[in-house]
């Protein structure tokens, strides 16, 4: 997960889940609490456990990622599990018999994005189908970034294709995760809305990565995320047209726990805690992490390279951010 600079522009999405968008804009006073309870929706490994997905009782898992095998238009977890599996089945129910929902999450920063891969969108969209059908799940996520951010060509295949899926599946679910900066989603996030609309797709929710902003920005990583939510609502007020609460519900924040990709950024517990409550504050839809896996204290033996793949690299007891970013 990567975000990179940029600016706004204005569009018109329609909000599926959210009755009150397009239907005209109403006032609202910036200082006005929704108080509502945000949900916590860690993203996790599709095909590996951790001991800590459970902390702080998520209400639904982003399952991390389904991409092309790397040849063809053919689906797999991390483009090298097929998505039948019968492991990752099984991780799915456990998942699930909590009472937990399971959302899968298409992309992603490595690997080769199905968007990319497929040659027309009913058969993209067949692909996103067979993963959906394999996880029982009718809420997809497509995290967009990187090159495929910037691809105009996929965005629009994929944009044709979640409409198709969606013309099928009536009660399908869909969110973007973007990149963002303090400064809001750049021009390549609000063209891909954009796209997105003009394909008459409906959107559930915008998913902003609050994260890896960059070497200049070296301050409270806390006050960033909120700077990049408040920056990113004014964006979508306008992008879908609708009202302060609205707008709102519809963005969700993802951070990144502990250490970030670039150097001097520190995502500690008091900024989750300083995030959660934002999201209460302000009603937005869910909050969640990169990664439960990294839901650590690093050991004494572990490298930067391990903080960034399998532990926080921050004090903490095990299972601390989830507990936090839950509330």
């Amino acid at each position: 997960m990567h975000t990179y600079p940029g600016k706004s522009a204005v569009g018109l999405v329609c909000l599926l889940a959210l009755t009150t968008a397009c239907s005209g804009s109403r006032s609202a006073s910036s200082s006005t609490s929704y108080a509502s309870s945000s949900s916590y929706a860690p993203y996790v490994s599709a095909t590996d456990a951790s001991d800590h997905d459970w902390a702080g009782s998520p209400a639904t898992y982003n399952l991390a990622f389904v991409i092309s095998d790397g040849s063809d238009c053919t689906p797999k977890w991390n483009g090298t599990t097929a998505i039948s599996d019968s492991a990752v089945k099984s991780r799915i129910s456990r998942l699930a018999q909590g009472g937990a929902t399971v959302r899968v999450s298409f992309g992603g920063a490595s690997g080769k994005e199905l968007a990319a891969s497929c040659d027309s969108a009913s058969e993209l969209a067949r692909a996103y189908g067979k993963a959906l059908d394999a996880a029982g799940s009718a809420q997809a996520d497509f995290d967009v970034e990187g090159d495929e951010l910037t691809d105009s060509d996929s965005v629009d295949l994929r944009s044709e294709a979640i409409a198709l899926l969606q013309r099928e599946r009536g009660d399908l679910e869909v969110s973007f995760t973007l990149p963002v900066m303090p400064s809001g989603l750049d021009d390549d996030g609000v063209a891909l809305l954009q796209s997105a609309n003009e394909h008459d797709v409906q959107v559930s929710t915008v998913n902003i990565m609050t994260m890896n902003y960059g070497e200049s920005y070296t301050g409270d990583m806390g006050e960033y995320a909120l700077t990049s939510a408040k920056a990113a609502h004014a964006q979508l007020k306008e992008i879908f047209g609708t009202s302060d609460a609205t707008a709102w519900k519809a963005m969700a924040l993802t951070s990144m726990l502990g250490v970030n990709d670039v150097d001097d950024e520190t995502f500690s517990l008091d900024d989750a805690a300083e995030v959660r409550e934002f999201a209460d504050d302000k009603g937005i839809g869910w909050v969640s992490m990169w990664a439960t896996f990294r839901d650590q204290e690093c050991g004494d033996d572990s490298s930067a390279e391990d903080a960034l793949t399998d532990c926080s690299g921050v004090d903490q007891e095990d299972g601390a951010f989830g507990e936090a970013f839950s509330g």
